[in-house]
């Protein structure tokens, strides 16, 4: 299990412009190149959270999924994060692409219903494992995050990958609960989130974070300001770390049943 390379994108985005925001991140993203493994950007990159699917979604192999098996070519790193697809009704899906061109996808399963976002999108059924570079990691979308059995560590992930637009009137539970993910599920979590103003009036403050198994802050970066930082996963650390204090194995056991229920 070698080190991992992460890096958090926290930006502004352009309401409803995805031709702007694919511009502007191919410039952002270009000193990354051979600097990372990983690259994450925030919930709907391509857009903003937006209750209207019938204006930006794309096909499943639309743009977006091209430029960002490009991206990741070209930079020689995974990227993710997540957009508006329609695909069996409109999806708000989370995309983790390879340099190789793999593409890995989950559907968001906790629908926002304050925004009533479950009016607008279908809530996917399935948790999705992602193996690359000897990490297993488990993706998730924003209000997932609230939800810890579905995020629960069955010994089957290393690191948590969250990608949100969490305003910045909640921003006290948005780090709160990615500390708390990291430390009951003895894994890294990264949640990444955007900054700025949206078409709505809502504001963010990103408060991106990267956080080990123990709860501690690798990256923190100023609050309401776009940035890029990358850490470092240290593959052997938490093993040791599972090793020393194995709290997994005292985990009640259960099972999740088709459509997220729990058995």
């Amino acid at each position: 299990m070698q080190n991992l390379r992460i890096s958090l994108v926290q930006t502004h985005l352009d309401w409803q412009q995805p031709e702007a925001n694919r511009e502007r991140l191919t410039a952002l993203l270009a000193p990354l190149e051979g600097q990372t493994d990983i690259i994450v950007l925030p919930e709907m990159f391509t857009t903003g959270f937006t209750m209207e699917p019938q204006t930006v979604a794309e096909p499943v192999t639309g743009p977006t999924l091209q430029w960002m098996q490009q991206q990741a070519a070209v930079l020689g790193a995974a990227l993710c994060g997540s957009i508006v697809v329609e695909d069996d009704g409109y999806r708000n899906r989370l995309l983790f692409v390879t340099p190789e061109g793999e593409v890995h996808h989950y559907d968001k399963h906790h629908l926002f219903r304050m925004a009533n976002e479950h009016e607008y999108y279908a809530a996917g059924t399935e948790r999705c494992l992602i193996e690359y570079k000897g990490w297993r990691i488990l993706p998730q979308v924003c209000y997932d995050l609230r939800f810890p059995v579905w995020c629960r560590n069955r010994d089957d992930y290393d690191l948590l990958l969250c990608v949100a637009n969490w305003p910045a009137p909640r921003r006290h539970p948005w780090r709160t609960l990615l500390l708390a993910r990291a430390i009951e599920n003895q894994c890294y979590v990264a949640g990444v989130n955007r900054v700025g103003e949206d078409g709505k009036g809502l504001d963010y403050s990103g408060d991106s974070l990267l956080v080990d198994f123990k709860g501690q802050a690798l990256l923190d970066g100023p609050a309401g300001e776009p940035f890029i930082k990358t850490g470092l996963l240290n593959g052997e650390d938490l093993k040791q770390f599972r090793r020393n204090f194995p709290a997994w194995q005292d985990a009640d056991d259960f099972t999740l049943q088709p459509g997220g229920d729990r058995a």
